[in-house]
């Protein structure tokens, strides 16, 4: 054997080693429970906060009826549920790092507001709500154990986002953004493309870039145009909402008063509301809700009341505070897309702009 040979044997050698104490290292790292919660029991604690939806590392996902109502069957069938992922935190609660949908899907089911649809098996529920099932079927269904893999307080955020990324598969799904950018190419499509290249936009509401490559920025543009002018009229699945109004307005549209509009809003916020869409400072992107509520709410008292800047206060919607209680409460864990909580969180932040209060 040469001394090449044996040099290189040691290097392998080494390397061989180097990456077992790594792998040791990492193991250490992810330290986990694994308990069994019945599903009243993770509604509870998901209403009471003791399991809460970190906006932090959550991607702006959100099932459909039809995708809820599959989930609720799939239960009630005693089908193998995939396992959830939470994570402790110092103060004994708990980040829902996998399985958010399925928490907020199944809170809303218990508490009467999902009617079940487009069931194909179990198709004489279709129309169903939980408090309209017979008895026996609601205690089977609340009895119902879900597993969930538990992570200890100590896991860093890092791990908790690469958890989320490995096993939420719908991140590779193609999403209604990338569809309807194929399906209503036109005028209208190509000015929400330019508006997220401004600079302002992409420094009030950061998009990573495998986020842009699924257009989310667009997405959240176009939210903002459709809330807009038309937020009293959406009814159903937002997706469908969406394609309606940039069907309409594909290439037939005013596009110096919709430019005007946005970049007013943008100038606005950049003014009054630190941090711009994001949670807090230290976010790396906006939630939806937060961007909707912030944007089209603005935009609207704007219409109202051009001078906006010299007396409106913001700090409500500081959700870190006491104060921002109201707002976090409409943009966070329970911002699901339906018309009231749509117009609720658009109506509170143009009232508080234009009256410093909600009305009702």
């Amino acid at each position: 054997m040469t001394n090449n040979d044996t040099g290189a044997n040691a290097n392998v050698t080494t390397k061989a080693e180097s990456v077992n104490v790594q792998i040791i290292d990492l193991r250490r790292v992810l330290d986990y429970n694994t308990r069994d919660f019945e599903v009243d029991f993770l509604v509870e604690r998901f209403n009471d906060g003791a399991f809460f939806i970190n906006p932090e590392y959550q991607r702006n996902f959100f099932w459909d009826t039809a995708r809820k109502s599959h989930f609720i069957e799939s239960i009630l069938l005693e089908c193998p549920i995939p396992i959830m992922f939470f994570s402790g935190n110092d103060d004994g609660r708990y980040d829902i790092v996998d399985g958010a949908q399925r928490a907020s899907t199944l809170e809303e089911f218990l508490n009467d507001d999902l009617a079940l649809s487009d069931l194909k098996i179990l198709n004489e529920l279709n129309g169903f709500t939980f408090k309209r099932l017979p008895p026996p079927i609601q205690r089977r269904f609340s009895d119902t154990t879900l597993r969930v893999i538990t992570l200890k307080a100590s896991s860093s955020l890092e791990l908790r986002q690469e958890i989320f990324n490995r096993y939420n598969t719908s991140a590779l799904a193609l999403k209604k953004t990338e569809s309807r950018r194929d399906a209503f190419k036109g005028a209208f499509m190509e000015f929400m493309t330019e508006c997220s290249e401004k600079p302002l936009f992409k420094q009030l509401c950061p998009i990573s870039e495998n986020s842009k490559k699924r257009f989310e920025d667009i997405e959240l543009i176009t939210r903002f145009f459709a809330f807009t002018n038309d937020y009293k009229s959406f009814e159903g699945e937002v997706s469908d909402f969406l394609d309606n109004f940039v069907e309409k307005h594909k290439n037939e549209f005013d596009r110096t008063a919709f430019e005007t509009e946005f970049d007013a809003m943008l100038d606005f916020v950049d003014r009054r509301f630190f941090g711009g869409f994001r949670r807090d400072a230290n976010s790396k992107f906006a939630p939806y809700a937060r961007f909707e509520a912030i944007a089209v709410g603005a935009a609207l008292a704007l219409r109202e009341k051009g001078d906006l800047y010299p007396t409106v206060r913001t700090d409500w919607a500081d959700i870190t505070t006491e104060k921002g209680a109201r707002f976090k409460y409409l943009t966070t864990t329970r911002a699901r897309y339906n018309k009231s909580r749509v117009v609720a969180r658009v109506e509170y932040v143009k009232n508080m702009l234009l009256y410093g209060e909600e009305r009702q």
